[in-house]
């Protein structure tokens, strides 16, 4: 199996990111057929025909992609983690472009496993050429939606940065993706793949969200290293929650929809990507729902988590199907849910 060896400093210098190019290159991969989760099923199936055309009209495009992604396999230079959190696409396109093209064709001749390259690739304008290509895709099939899946990437972020606060980072790591989970003793199995050990010490990781169903790990040692993770649950067909039509009425649908979700403590950001609202709508409505005591708010690092109060939850509760117990509302005990412990994130997680 694939392990990592990582030392305590790493995990202290770790960040979660998100990077327009490795949702860029996700998208690639989805487009050349690899596996697609349900909610991207009906993004791909728009966006192919263009892709084929290009296929059919570019025999540097065919060459190169065909080459660039093989089962279990994805060049280095196109995985490059970011330098910082807040990268733009530009930049980090930059940093394909510039890579050396004998760099750019060691990879993929890694990839094809003492296959010949094909000669489309052996040109000297190798990697611009695939910075062209990563260019197309992202103007013409993430671009328009980037700003919907950056919101719902910063809410995954905001997830698993509760997780590790309260859990730790075995808790935050294990089944981030497939194959993937903390050994212990300083060592991270990153795939069930017979590799030997790596040594990542002295190098930050960064952990990054993607619509990739698996997602993959990069390398650009000794710099830096990255871990690219399936989006937990919003790659799904989206499910819509009904709120109850009485609490709707009493509350207006809006303040409904926030509260209902309101079970576990979640930022404004999160619930932007989880109702569809817009940030002020949502803003709004959290402070009506927060004077008048049906929610609570914290900080945790960087972020303000909201979260029902014991009287969010009874209002909630009673408007649940078969909860009216006949003594004027009153639940039992177990009905009242505990608050969380105050969360805090690690130093040097972003």
């Amino acid at each position: 199996m694939g392990v990592w060896r990582i030392g305590a400093d790493v995990l202290a210098r770790s960040s979660f990111a998100v990077s327009p190019l490795i949702e860029t290159v996700a998208a690639l991969k989805q487009l050349g057929g690899h596996p697609t989760l349900p909610g991207q099923r009906a993004w791909v199936t728009a966006q192919l025909p263009a892709y084929r055309a290009r296929l059919a009209a570019d025999p540097f495009t065919a060459a190169f992609v065909k080459a660039a992604f093989p089962p279990r396999w994805l060049p280095d230079f196109l995985s490059t983690p970011p330098t910082d959190v807040d990268g733009t696409f530009r930049g980090e396109l930059e940093r394909v472009r510039a890579t050396p093209p004998e760099v750019a064709r060691a990879d993929l001749a890694t990839g094809l496993r003492g296959a010949a390259l094909p000669p489309e690739l052996c040109g000297p304008d190798l990697s611009d050429r695939a910075a062209e290509l990563l260019a197309w895709v992202w103007t013409r099939t993430i671009e328009p939606d980037w700003p919907r899946r950056q919101r719902l990437f910063q809410a995954d972020i905001v997830s698993r940065t509760q997780r590790l606060s309260s859990g730790g980072w075995a808790a935050t790591l294990d089944g981030m993706r497939p194959g993937m989970r903390w050994l212990g003793g300083g060592q991270l199995q990153i795939n069930t793949y017979d590799h030997p050990p790596q040594d990542v010490s002295g190098a930050p990781l960064f952990f990054i969200p993607s619509t990739s169903p698996r997602g993959w790990v990069g390398s650009d040692a000794p710099f830096r290293h990255t871990v690219v993770y399936p989006c937990s649950g919003i790659l799904a067909e989206p499910v819509r929650r009904t709120p109850p039509r009485a609490l709707t009425r009493l509350l207006g649908p809006v303040r409904a929809d926030i509260l209902t979700r309101l079970e576990s403590p979640r930022s404004p950001t999160q619930l932007v990507a989880l109702t569809g609202y817009g940030l002020g709508s949502v803003g709004g409505h959290l402070r009506v729902l927060l004077d008048a005591r049906l929610v609570q708010r914290r900080r945790s690092g960087r972020y303000v988590l909201y979260y029902r109060t014991e009287d969010g939850d009874r209002l909630v509760a009673l408007q649940r199907p078969g909860r009216h117990t006949g003594q004027e509302g009153a639940l039992p005990v177990q009905e009242t849910i505990g608050r969380a412990p105050s969360l805090h994130l690690s130093r040097g997680v972003r």
